[in-house]
């Protein structure tokens, strides 16, 4: 359905956020700061708590955070947590309320919340982001937004405060697909990045002289030094976690092969990061892919 909510009076949508995690949290501190009227709900709620000073209301379960809201923000690990989540909050759910799904949840993943939606009387838009948790602090998200013309209006005021940009792709789903794209070049490069390292070393090279040679060339790229010198640091801190770069890596390779296109460059690092994850990396950044090919040493 394409109904657009009821503005409320002062013509900002009331938003309800669930899920405030690494991304989620900054979110939702961007929308409270933009002045829209903002519920949250987290599993935990000890990490949504520090948004009541941000002036959000902490709710006890979905179904109260969603209550009257014009926008229901998801930003969960992936689509059987959103099913979970967005089937408690079903009861409190506002007829016409417009479902901004943020969460990677891959292609199947989107066409099964679609489909949720439906059940829900839920407009459904498919808008992941692109970028980690300080972008999602700073409200510099790009949002890969797909869904009904009708409701982009609504949602507005809420994609201006979480992002820097919106690029709407097509109908519901696009968004997703769209995603997967981005996230197959973030892991490669990542990837990339952590071989290029090991080879340095193996050659007998200081491996930072890799990342001198590439600095301000054609080569060169923002994630090359920026993850480069974080990996010869050690500095692992999660900006985007391991656990979750393989299991977005999962969705690639998955909807690769749906789509019968051979990525096999891809299908190598969905297995490299399986196995940085398997050696107990999954916690922290991304990055951690190089421990695994250092043996697990920092």
């Amino acid at each position: 359905m394409t109904q657009t909510p009821d503005p409320t009076t002062d013509g900002a949508p009331t938003v309800a956020l669930l899920g405030t995690g690494t991304m989620g949290a900054g979110m939702a501190a961007n929308i409270a700061a933009a002045g829209l009227p903002l519920r949250v709900w987290n599993r935990d709620r000890a990490k949504a708590e520090p948004l009541a000073a941000a002036g959000a209301q902490v709710a006890g379960s979905p179904a109260e955070a969603v209550g009257g809201a014009d926008v229901v923000v998801t930003m969960l690990w992936d689509a059987g947590s959103v099913v979970e989540v967005m089937s408690a909050a079903g009861p409190g759910l506002r007829p016409g309320a417009v479902w901004l799904q943020t969460s990677t949840v891959g292609v199947e993943g989107a066409e099964r919340l679609a489909s949720l939606a439906t059940d829900l009387g839920v407009t459904y838009v498919d808008a992941p982001v692109l970028g980690t948790k300080k972008p999602a602090e700073d409200g510099t998200l790009v949002v890969l937004a797909s869904g009904p013309e009708p409701v982009r209006a609504t949602v507005a005021p809420v994609l201006e405060a979480i992002g820097s940009r919106t690029l709407w792709v097509g109908e519901a789903g696009a968004g997703s697909r769209l995603k997967l794209v981005a996230n197959a070049w973030v892991v490669t490069v990542v990837e990339g990045i952590a071989e290029c390292l090991t080879l340095a070393d193996g050659l007998g090279l200081d491996p930072a002289l890799f990342l001198e040679a590439v600095r301000g060339g054609a080569m060169d790229a923002p994630y090359v030094g920026l993850k480069g010198r974080a990996m010869l640091a050690g500095d692992f801190t999660p900006s985007f976690s391991l656990a979750g770069a393989a299991k977005d890596a999962g969705f690639v390779v998955d909807a690769a092969r749906s789509a019968g296109v051979d990525l096999g460059v891809l299908a190598v690092v969905r297995e490299h990061l399986d196995r940085a994850v398997a050696a107990g990396h999954g916690d922290l950044d991304l990055g951690a892919t190089y421990l695994a090919h250092r043996g697990g040493g920092a």
